[in-house]
């Protein structure tokens, strides 16, 4: 519906109501255009579909593969969508991505805690009810410029700029992308998997991303001491999310399932088998066993049968079972070919390195069974990226026959490589890595879980080195007010991002010529107009 039919509806709205004086047509217009979205469901019914666009063009083209950063706030998401639109003109193929490691250590009313799920679950969908929040109030603020833009030029009789304006109203681009979100292992059982699942689209998840580890033994993917749960339960919890979905009816919501035991080692059952070969069968074929003989059996062990043999399970203190050494990536194969078949669309395994070799070694595995297959990765801050590239090239120019005693591979981290060949062939496949695991190993999708964690610490350490050691007042105008000014950061009018001219509009909308408003000449924000 174009800017004009949106004023002429409102106006037909307002003529059948002879009392409602003052009303104007087009503020009404101009208000349902800043909430275009109404409620969280709007948002995910209308992100789900630009997600399942975007895996459609990139299988057509792995080139079409998307990109998100993890935030762990509502204004540094918004923060990174207006940057996205000034820089790159467009939302297409960007995302949000909340990270439940985040939100664990920074938004737990217990404090900071580790990925252990032990902040309280609904903090989760919290915090995707907020970064809409911040999203949807970025395009009232964005089109409350173009408003004024338009009365300006219309007060001026500019008609030709006035119908430009009209048009780039009419063709806005809203901040709000699609979120990927941590559901964590699900806070429970299946039931409360669902439960948890309602909230989260509730709140505008189209996305949300589930791991096959032990609820009350869960730990981050890359740290140790991982316990897996056998395939039959973890399926329970995906058809536990695609009930919430359709239930609420964003019947083509996404599951992202993830996979840990390519680190974990450890699982607390052994599966449910009802027949040889069956599915709990190919995930006991893991266990670490011994064959035992029935006289050896002692007190309290327990033991399965395999092939006609008795086996005992290798069972620690713990009470957990142990995998064999070495069948990590066998179990991620299988645990995302039977993920897939029961109702995932899109997989994520956890690697404990950024090695495109590994990860389409196993992307091709799974798509002999399942062609369609592609990731989700995890760009992680957990990762060396400096160091495992440089000792991918160190291994690679070894490999070829190269001379490579000018380097010492244990110590290739050091600063005295900065300005090294090796060091900047490092840093290229770095920076290519995301089109080159896109094309090699069906990464869908890149996503870096927690930066805005790192880049909050590195820009504040700056700050407070600066302002409270000898430049004092400089610290700060020279570091972030001159460099916003200079390079066009949106918030440098702090008043204006936080809704100052919003309430504005509002105030004249509802009081008229009465309106007390605080954008008027001795406004402080009027410094940054120069």
């Amino acid at each position: 519906m174009t800017y004009q039919s949106q004023i002429i509806e409102a106006g037909t709205a307002i003529g059948t109501e002879p009392n409602w004086n003052g009303i104007e047509p087009e503020s009404v217009a101009r208000m349902r255009l800043q909430n275009r979205f109404r409620t969280g469901l709007d948002i995910a019914r209308y992100t789900a579909k630009i997600m399942r666009q975007d895996m459609a063009a990139y299988d057509a083209d792995p080139a079409n593969y998307t990109q998100s950063l993890g935030c762990w706030h509502g204004f540094i998401g918004q923060q990174k969508m207006i940057s996205i639109k000034k820089h790159f003109g467009s939302t297409k193929g960007r995302y949000l991505y909340l990270s439940g490691w985040m939100v664990a250590a920074l938004r737990s009313e217990f404090g900071p805690l580790p990925d252990q799920s032990m902040h309280e679950k609904t903090s989760v969908p919290a915090l995707v009810e907020e970064l809409y929040t911040f999203l949807k109030q970025a395009d009232a603020r964005e089109l409350g410029m173009m408003f004024r833009d338009l009365d300006k030029a219309r007060d001026a009789g500019d008609a030709m700029e006035a119908k430009r304006i009209e048009t780039a109203i009419d063709n806005y681009e809203t901040h709000v992308v699609p979120i990927i979100a941590d559901i964590d292992a699900g806070f429970g059982n299946a039931e409360a998997t669902y439960l948890l699942a309602k909230k989260f689209i509730e709140a505008g998840a189209c996305c949300l991303q589930i791991e096959n580890q032990v609820s009350d033994e869960k730990q981050c993917g890359h740290q140790d001491g991982k316990v897996t749960v056998p395939h039959e339960d973890f399926i329970a919890k995906i058809r536990a999310i695609r009930y919430a979905f359709m239930e609420m009816g964003v019947d083509d919501g996404l599951i992202v399932a993830r996979t840990d035991s390519l680190g974990a080692g450890l699982t607390k059952q052994i599966a449910f088998t009802r027949a040889a070969g069956d599915i709990g069968d190919q995930y006991n074929s893991f266990l670490d066993c011994e064959e035992v003989e029935a006289g050896n059996v002692g007190h309290g062990e327990v033991l399965i049968s395999r092939d006609g043999k008795l086996m005992k399970p290798r069972r620690l203190p713990s009470n957990l079972y142990q995998f064999r050494p070495g069948t990590g990536e066998d179990r991620c194969v299988l645990d995302c070919i039977h993920a897939l078949k029961n109702g995932a669309d899109l997989l994520w395994i956890e690697t404990e390195k950024p090695h495109i070799g590994q990860i389409g070694g196993m992307v091709n595995r799974i798509r002999e069974v399942m062609p369609n297959a592609k990731l989700v990765y995890n760009n992680s801050p957990s990762f060396n990226w400096t160091l495992n590239f440089r000792q991918q090239v160190f291994d690679a120019w070894e490999q070829e026959g190269r001379d490579m005693s000018a380097y010492d591979r244990a110590k290739l981290m050091s600063i005295d490589y900065d300005g090294t060949d090796l060091a900047a062939e490092a840093d290229e496949r770095i920076r290519t890595f995301q089109k080159d695991a896109a094309r090699e190993a069906g990464i869908f999708h890149h996503l870096i879980t927690l930066p805005t964690y790192h880049t909050a610490a590195l820009s504040t350490d700056n700050l407070a080195k600066e302002y409270f050691g000898e430049q004092g007042m400089l610290g700060y105008v020279k570091g972030v007010q001159r460099q916003e000014i200079r390079q066009g950061i949106a918030c440098v009018k702090h008043q204006n991002m936080a809704g100052s001219d919003i309430g504005d509009d509002h105030k004249e909308y509802f009081a008229g010529e009465a309106a007390l408003k605080a954008g008027g000449e001795h406004n402080t924000m009027n410094q940054f107009a120069a």
